[in-house]
Parts: C-alpha cells; structure tokens; sequence
C-alpha cells in the first residue's frame, strides 16, 4: 500500500511541474536559431513547442538562472597566488617608480660630495663617542667605590703611645701592630745574626724610622692573631701553633714561613702615621 501511494504522488508531481513548464512556455515565446533554415530566427510559444523546447535545450534554460550566480569559467575573482608570489615568478621590465616628488642622484654626485663626508664623519665620531663611553663605564665599574677607597687609607696619632708599648688598629680589616720601641729594642733588633733566621731580614728594611715598628698583626702560618709582647723574644707569640716573633716581627721560632707583613705607610708629621 505505501509503495503504490508514493507511486502516485510521484506521478501526480510530474505532471503538475509539466503543466507549470508548458503554461512558462506559453506565456513567454522564445526566439532561436534554427540551424537548418540558414541561420533564421524561429518563434516558439506553442504548448505543444514548448515541452519540446525545454526537453531539447535544458542547458539554455539553466544558463538564464545561473549566469547571473556564478562567474564564467576563466575569470578568477580571487587570485590563485599572491602578486608578490605572481611578480616573482613573471619578472618584467616595465614597472615604473613615480619620481614626481624628489630627485635622484647618480653615485659620486660632486654637488653632494660635501654632505656625504658630512654625515659620514658625524656618524664615526658618534660611533666613536659610544665606544669610549662604555670603556669608561667598563673600567669604572671595576674601581673601588668610595666605601672602600676610605677604608683603604687609615691616619694614626702617635703622640699618645707610650714607648715600650704596643697598639693595634684595624685596617682594610685586618689588625696593625704599631710598637713604639726603646733604645734597647733597637740594639737587640739589630744584633741578630741575619743568615740564622728562616726569613731573613735585617731590621733596618722593615723599619721606616727606627722608634717605631709597623707590622700586619696576622700570623704567617694560618691566619691566626699573634699576641705582643709575649714569646720567647719579647715581640710576639701566636698561641694556636706556638709561632714565636721578635721584637722585629721576624719569625724565630715556630711553624710560621715567613715574617709578619709590614704594610705600606708613611709618616705625615712627627707624631702622625698614614697607613696605605
């Protein structure tokens, strides 16, 4: 039963878009070209005509509703590639510039000769300016700061050290032995025998003025802090490995290698000391 009804409906469909397609037909009479009558026009507006019009030219018919739809084949509305892709790929020698607002000049211009040694050494002395500036900056930036460079220097007032005694300071963060020696310290630092010493010294290259002895109060063996006036040879003596000094700061005793350090000083008055 279902087949036969949709049997029907398609029948009862045809014939209703026939009928429409022949009332078109006969409303609107088309004008072709016969082929067999040497090019004359034939009027076709019958009923009858008309089915046989629209069966024979269905591409015709179709063309009046999709002309105005789709472009016609060979136009391309949108690119297949880029122009720039498109100008590579077919180079060509007839591109123009438009040259309306400046003018050019061939290289070696005498007449732009001047303005281009100009702009040439102005940009070397800026280049060269540069280069200088980040030197600076460079070897500046390895400098002391100004923290630093105070501590690097250290005033000392002698007047009120008594002689035979010894004072330390700090210095760079380290201690400085400052002794004020007697006539008798002096003659003692002076008669030992040199060649029996582990670091030979005499006594007259660590001293700048006899009266007074400056040394680095940091022991040459570990790093250790020696103690004044104490020892063996009434200079000094490091308790940790049992280093002993003279009144010299040599080392005469002990597992220290060398002398204590004697830093770089210079007296700017009778009674004042300038360390560093």
């Amino acid at each position: 039963m279902l087949r036969l009804a949709g049997r029907r409906l398609s029948s009862l469909s045809w014939q209703s878009g026939h009928a429409s397609s022949a009332a078109f037909a006969s409303r609107n009479p088309f004008t072709a070209v016969d082929p067999s009558s040497d090019g004359r026009t034939v009027s076709i507006s019958s009923s009858a005509h008309s089915f046989s019009f629209i069966t024979s030219f269905p591409d015709q018919i179709r063309g009046f509703s999709s002309e105005a739809l789709a472009p016609a084949q060979g136009i391309d509305l949108i690119p297949s590639i880029p122009a720039t892709v498109a100008a590579i790929k077919n180079p060509t020698s007839k591109i123009t510039y438009d040259e309306h607002n400046h003018e050019r000049y061939p290289p070696g211009d005498p007449s732009k000769r001047a303005f281009a040694y100009f702009v040439l050494t102005g940009g070397r002395f800026v280049y060269a300016s540069l280069a200088r500036l980040l030197v600076l900056k460079f070897v500046l930036s390895m400098s002391a700061s100004k923290d630093v460079l105070a501590l690097a220097s250290l005033e000392v007032d002698l007047s009120s050290i008594e002689p035979g005694t010894t004072v330390t300071v700090k210095w760079r963060g380290k201690p400085v032995f400052i002794r004020r020696r007697t006539e008798d310290d002096i003659k003692l630092a002076n008669s030992v025998d040199v060649a029996s010493l582990r670091d030979p010294q005499e006594d007259a290259v660590r001293v700048k003025n006899p009266e007074w002895l400056v040394v680095v109060g940091v022991c040459t063996h570990l790093g250790c802090i020696p103690l004044p006036n104490a020892g063996d040879f009434g200079g000094w003596f490091c308790p940790c490995h049992g280093s002993h000094y003279d009144i010299s700061g040599r080392i005469r005793k002990g597992p220290a290698p060398f002398n204590l350090e004697v830093p770089t000083y210079t007296f700017l008055e009778e009674n004042k000391l300038m360390i560093g």
